[in-house]
């Protein structure tokens, strides 16, 4: 795997603006070090369609086939996060390499399942805002103490996901059961990139609401009962010292689509900001400071989009970095990069909001 190019195959790859399709299938084709081998959905028709667009040497009907083919290094699942577990622990079983959308379980205890069971094989999480070049170069000036003693920090975030309306596709994402509500995905996020630029996430004060519980879905005219919380307010101390406010609103429509994230140390300050609808993970982000630094590195995927799907504009840019990534990993046999390991940790990250939100005690 470390002289020829890294053979992916793709689970989840669907022509129909699928997110495999926007992000992932370009992040692979900008980089010569992988090889899109193979590609999956569950049906002959979509999967064959798929292979011809994308132009992935076979198809699957069966994902499972997929994963148990020889000429197959590493295995990218992205589909429903319901179907996470059993795709990523049969990869995992055939000693694949896994990159898997992130939440990676539906529950703390399925990731913490797969975070066991990945050993020392190389593994990658779609944590990937804080792959961002620019969010990179905050970590650094942050580490080297450029802004001297951090004094607070402060988060506006916002995505068009967890409003008043949706598509019945996307109706699982307000069920509990599901594990891929607002906490799990767009404050998992903010809340990793914070973590990337900050440092750890030492205690945490937080409220959550449920601001929409009725949730109109517009392709049937029918109403879906929204189960989980759909808006985040807290107060978090980080490993750096500096205290950070973080507000995430859901709903928000894509013109008024806003991060940011502002660091005020005692020397200087700096501001990383973003305007994509999904949120901070999809787009790219741009790096302002009043003390100089190198300008961040230039990504290594466009941010086109493989299919045709304007609200995923800028989707590859992210995935790119961590697909540079993993090919370093696997290339140097080394684990620099976000893996199942880290899934876990922002799992019990997440719990830990949830808990504080619940009880309204500090953890």
């Amino acid at each position: 795997m470390s002289k020829n190019p890294i053979r992916v195959g793709v689970i989840g790859a669907d022509t129909r603006a699928s997110w495999a399709g926007a992000s992932h299938i370009p992040a692979l084709a900008a980089q010569p070090l992988f090889t899109l081998a193979a590609v999956a959905t569950r049906r002959e028709e979509s999967a064959r369609r798929a292979a011809e667009t994308f132009g992935a040497e076979r198809w699957f009907a069966d994902p499972l086939a997929l994963i148990q083919d020889p000429s197959i290094d590493l295995v990218t699942v992205a589909v429903k996060v319901p179907a996470h577990r059993d795709l990523v622990l049969a990869a995992l079983a055939a000693e694949k390499a896994v990159y898997s959308e992130s939440p990676l379980g539906a529950t703390p205890a399925q990731t913490e399942e797969m975070a066991a069971a990945a050993g020392s094989l190389h593994t990658a999480i779609g944590l990937q805002g804080r792959q961002n070049p620019s969010v990179r170069r905050a970590a650094e000036i942050i580490a080297q103490g450029r802004l001297g003693r951090l004094l607070s920090a402060r988060v506006s975030a916002t995505t068009f996901g967890n409003g008043p309306q949706s598509a019945s596709p996307y109706a699982y994402f307000d069920k509990a059961a599901a594990g891929a509500g607002f906490l799990t995905i767009a404050a998992a996020h903010v809340l990793d990139v914070v973590e990337a630029v900050l440092g750890g996430i030492t205690e945490i004060d937080a409220r959550t609401e449920l601001l929409w519980p009725h949730v109109k879905l517009v392709d049937t005219g029918e109403t879906s009962v929204r189960e989980v919380p759909d808006h985040l307010d807290a107060i978090v101390k980080t490993s750096s010292g500096a205290p950070v406010g973080i507000q995430i609103l859901a709903g928000v429509p894509a013109p008024d689509a806003h991060f940011g994230l502002d660091v005020r140390g005692s020397d200087g300050w700096l501001r990383l900001t973003g305007h994509h609808p999904a949120g901070v993970q999809v787009g790219d982000l741009t790096l302002s400071s009043n003390v100089d630094f190198a300008a961040p590195d230039h990504p290594v995927a466009t941010g086109t989009g493989a299919t045709a799907a304007d609200i995923w504009t800028g989707a590859s840019i992210n995935v790119g970095e961590v697909y540079a990534g993993l090919a370093r990993d696997i290339a140097n046999g080394t684990h620099h990069t976000p893996g199942f390991q880290h899934a876990a940790h922002n799992s019990r990250l997440v719990a830990r909001v949830e808990q504080a939100a619940r009880t309204g005690i500090r953890h």
